[in-house]
């Protein structure tokens, strides 16, 4: 596959491919997803309830406050909480939302308008809620997903609710009377000691490690103006609102040239209030979106200025996934990755900067590990090795390094994989999106001796299918089908009968998936692991076009 250096006004795919698919045009959503990535260069993420209701706290004077609220109160559960359905993943949502409509009445007073009522109403709702299911005395043990920095959000805002709490008894809202100078206790297993460390090393002056910014909110008033925090070119804290928000602290004062403030201001007019938890993600969206395209055979043209934004950012440490982020070996890899299928290969020694004993560490100092990582490491590697064995280079040194690396995470990889064939990961909440990254890298660079993880793989997605066709961990979702459509059909010459049946019935989950627009808009559920669940939607549309069009080359779909 070539990268086509003319300048073009727009990707280009040649006519014959151009085929109608059940009044789908691929070619066209192709086109139009490869332009998106150059017309929204942060990228195209869902916003997060547990972000947004930082800002409601920290920057009521921002652009966009009103729809904010409205936002938090449109997401509300019936239940009274936020987020997904498990109540673990509800956890950091639910305590953002709690805490930002309440500090919205116990702020801003009469300012909370005719809707103060509802608000009140909402507010105590969320608190019942939070007291039944996560906080109160009688709360169940909640299974803590691996959520970045959740051990020290949810004691900071669970410290926050019960600071609002206590000024409700001397200035008493009408409606949470019974909520007056009560505690909420914190959630199982958090105690707060770790946050009181961190706060201790943020307030004593010295340098934090570069991924304690992405939650700098948590840090409380010693966030404001930290001397060692710096604006990202982009004017980013953290490539987080609510980071750059707390360092910003009292808005109304801030310097109008401020490049923090017009950060917020520019990520406020791009999702029309409410925001993302990480933004921009320029490199991880851009990278991970060529990559799927370009490992199913999509045809496509790739704009020079696409490549340059992933081979730019290669320094000594990789690249991270957003300005502000430390350098990690996910972003790095998947870049890696993107390129070489592009025939734009870039040597991919920086990625033993993270190599350990046994596999490849995500960041290093890393709690855990993650499968992945080590997916798309080994599919770097591997990808590499090809291109060096196109040119006959194979024998060198250097390919023989990269051979072991490749072998060792795929070792690793085979080690991790549950008796039932499938993995889960601590960037995803689906075990769809692990067991296919894992698999399919397997597949392709692991070897033989590794045929029977991947054919456990391919069983445990047979069997994981939804009566209607689709796959999904809470619900069947166009983004979880394609993932295991995308195993099925890589992993194997050509799809069994039982395979093909399955690719059959997915396809009407497809379809839609590919034509009603923005996914969370149609109710997608976001799955993807930050401070909140989130979705990034060209990626997730990159994998639904990527399985329709192997659909297609396999002779399942015509």
């Amino acid at each position: 596959m070539s990268i086509d250096d003319r300048p073009m006004a727009k990707t280009t795919v040649p006519a014959p491919h151009r085929e109608t698919l059940h009044g789908t045009d691929l070619p066209r959503a192709t086109t139009e997803l490869l332009d998106g990535l150059v017309e929204h260069p942060w990228g195209q993420v869902s916003p997060s309830v547990y972000e947004t209701g930082r800002l409601v706290t920290l920057a009521p004077w921002l652009s966009g406050h009103r729809q904010r609220v409205s936002f938090l109160l449109e997401r509300q559960r019936p239940d009274g909480l936020w987020g997904a359905p498990e109540v673990g993943y509800a956890l950091v949502p639910t305590l953002s939302a709690t805490e930002a409509l309440l500090s919205v009445l116990v702020r801003d007073g009469d300012a909370a308008g005719a809707g103060r009522d509802r608000l009140a109403r909402r507010t105590a709702r969320a608190l019942d809620a939070v007291a039944t299911h996560m906080c109160g005395p009688s709360a169940p043990a909640i299974d803590l997903p691996d959520l970045p920095a959740i051990e020290l959000i949810a004691p900071a805002l669970v410290e926050a609710i019960n600071g609002s709490l206590d000024r409700l008894r001397d200035a008493p809202v009408p409606g949470l009377e019974a909520w007056a100078g009560r505690r909420l206790g914190t959630p199982a297993g958090l105690d707060g000691t770790k946050l009181g460390l961190v706060r201790s090393l943020l307030g004593s002056g010295a340098a934090a490690p570069q991924k304690l910014m992405h939650a700098l909110e948590i840090a409380g008033d010693a966030a404001a103006g930290l001397a060692h925090a710096r604006p990202e070119p982009t004017g980013t804290i953290g490539a987080s609102p609510a980071a750059t928000a707390a360092w910003l602290g009292a808005g109304e004062s801030v310097d109008p040239s401020n490049p923090g403030r017009w950060y917020l201001e520019t990520v406020v007019a791009r999702h029309g209030g409410p925001v993302p938890c990480g933004y921009p993600l320029t490199v991880f969206e851009r990278g991970w979106v060529l990559a799927w395209l370009a490992r199913a055979g999509v045809p496509l043209t790739v704009r020079p200025e696409i490549v340059l934004s992933l081979t730019a950012p290669l320094g000594p440490a990789g690249t991270p996934a957003a300005a502000g982020l430390p350098s990690d070996a996910d972003t790095t890899a998947g870049a890696l990755y993107a390129l070489a299928l592009l025939d734009a290969p870039c040597r991919p020694d920086i990625l033993f900067g993270y190599e350990l004993d046994t596999h490849f560490c995500t960041w290093q100092g890393e709690d855990g590990a993650s499968v992945t990582t080590n997916a798309h490491v080994l599919e770097a590697f591997g990808e590499y090795l090809t291109a060096l064995r196109a040119r006959s280079a194979a024998g060198t040194d250097s390919a023989a390094r990269y051979a072991a690396a490749a072998a060792k995470a795929a070792d690793w990889l085979c080690g991790q994989q549950r008796p039932d064939g499938s993995w889960e990961d601590r960037w995803h909440a689906s075990p769809h999106y692990a067991t296919a990254c894992a698999a399919i890298a397997l597949a392709a660079f692991g070897g033989e001796d590794r045929a029977p993880a991947v054919e456990a793989a391919r069983r445990w997605i047979l069997t994981t299918q939804r009566p209607d066709g689709s796959w999904g961990h809470w619900e069947g979702t166009a983004e979880e089908t394609s993932y295991a459509v995308q195993l099925l059909l890589l992993t194997g010459r050509s799809p069994a009968a039982d395979a093909a049946d399955a690719v059959t019935r997915a396809l009407p989950h497809l379809l839609r998936g590919l034509t009603s627009g923005d996914g969370a808009a149609a109710g997608e559920p976001a799955m993807w692991h930050d401070k909140d669940l989130y979705r990034p939607e060209a990626i997730v549309r990159a994998g639904v076009i990527a399985a329709l069009h192997l659909a297609r080359g396999s002779g399942v779909f015509r």
